[in-house]
């Protein structure tokens, strides 16, 4: 019996579900049948992830039990994640300003969507501001922001509690105990939904494909290209850049990501991977102190994917209408563009949330979004990816900011991954 890997499976089940989709164009059974097995999907994965971020982040920073150090890791992990954005946000704007996606395009052509859901989430977050923002971060209650999900509040309550346990010494090592079995249990838990992962992958990209058909990519095709383009560049000049001054590279961390990137990719949902970055980045040299902080918390302030393209589409619909955006008008939307981002972190729709809070600040039409909104779903995997893989390699940069990043270890696991995808290979054969 031929065994496959988890990559290989994603692969299988991306391909059919885009078959089914494209056959069945147009049919409402298709989402009636399938939506309910990537809804399941979803939900064991969001299911998994509190738990384990409660009980990493308590062991890694029961472990550290420095209140100095640890405000010194955060201090240069938020800075970090400040200066990538900015870098994706203006990479985003030169490349729209170079090539000019928007240009000649005719609106005509184009399918408008219903985007109510996006200017109800956009009004919901008018008032919540980037100070807003770190004032939530302090829970009033951790287990409503548990029952939310709101990871942030999760992440500040797990510190204190983490840098507690440290306090009381002795007394405090049957809590560290207990958390390290919940984190070593939970990711037992994440390797067997993982095997139902296929399974998700076909029936949420059958639905998408089914719901928007193939031909929506045609009039909207040089954004599309531009903005995969765009996503690669950054990966591996960018991202490249900074893993090799970091002494890793981009490639090697690619490789061993290979499975949770096609998985992100395929649900275009980040979230579904945070276990496995978290288990893999430890396995990779980085300490558990670290990867439990950087990880979480760059999945509200570290979306390199997700800000890269909001500043090309923002463009992009100024192009459209024929809007001329002068550099000043642009640098605004640069720091406006800094901030909407972090200030309504968590929102449904994120994307395109921070597009509508951010085209009324240049005067650029809101309902140009409803032209793009058909294929976002195709443009937020690409995006997906990046902010994974972005995620991924800041753990690497911080830990080697600090001098605990483990070279050796992550050599050998590299090597490791190597060794399996060959004895894979010949297995298949």
């Amino acid at each position: 019996m031929k065994k496959y890997g988890l990559a290989l499976q994603i692969l299988i089940g991306l391909i059919l579900g885009i078959v089914v989709g494209a056959i069945f164009f147009g049919n409402p059974e298709v989402k009636t049948y399938l939506q309910p097995i990537g809804d399941i999907f979803l939900r064991l994965i969001k299911m998994i992830v509190v738990p384990i971020v409660i009980s990493t982040l308590i062991v890694g920073v029961a472990g550290v039990g420095d209140v100095k150090k640890l405000g010194k890791i955060g201090g240069k992990t938020i800075l970090y994640f400040e200066i990538v954005t900015t870098v994706a946000i203006i990479i985003g704007l030169l490349v729209a300003n170079l090539f000019h996606p928007g240009t000649g395009v005719d609106m005509s052509q184009l399918t408008k969507t219903d985007i109510h859901q996006y200017v109800e989430a956009a009004e919901g977050a008018g008032g919540h501001s980037f100070i807003d923002t770190f004032v939530n971060i302090v829970p009033k209650n951790i287990f409503d922001a548990i029952v939310r999900g709101d990871m942030l509040a999760i992440i500040f309550f797990s510190v204190l509690f983490g840098l507690g346990v440290a306090a009381i010494g002795e007394r405090g090592k049957p809590v560290i105990s207990f958390f390290q079995g919940v984190a070593s249990a939970m990711f037992w838990v994440t390797n067997q939904i993982m095997k139902f992962a296929p399974f998700g992958v076909f029936a949420l990209i059958g639905v998408t494909v089914s719901t928007f058909g193939l031909k929506s990519l045609l009039p909207l095709g040089k954004l599309v290209i531009l903005v995969y383009a765009t996503m690669i560049f950054f990966v591996l000049v960018v991202l490249g850049a900074i893993a090799k001054k970091s002494g890793v590279s981009i490639f090697s961390l690619i490789r061993i990501l290979k499975d949770e990137l096609l998985l992100a990719y395929s649900t275009s949902s980040s979230e579904t991977v945070l276990p496995r970055i978290m288990e893999k980045m430890e396995q990779f040299g980085c300490p558990r102190a670290i990867t439990s902080f950087v990880i979480p918390t760059g999945y509200s302030f570290n979306l390199d994917g997700s800000t890269l393209y909001q500043a090309l589409a923002a463009l992009f619909i100024a192009q459209m209408y024929g809007i001329h955006l002068p550099i000043g008008t642009q640098i605004t939307l640069m720091l406006v563009l800094m901030i909407t981002s972090k200030g309504i972190a968590g929102v449904p729709g994120v994307s395109f949330v921070v597009l509508l809070a951010t085209l009324g600040s240049v005067n650029v039409p809101l309902e140009g979004l409803a032209f793009i909104a058909g294929i976002d779903r195709i443009l937020d995997m690409a995006r997906t990816v990046v902010n994974v893989i972005g995620n991924s390699l800041a753990a690497v940069v911080i830990s080697k900011w600090e001098g605990q990043y483990d070279a050796e270890k992550g050599k050998e696991y590299v090597t490791s991954v190597k060794m399996n995808k060959q004895l894979e290979t010949v297995e298949n054969c």
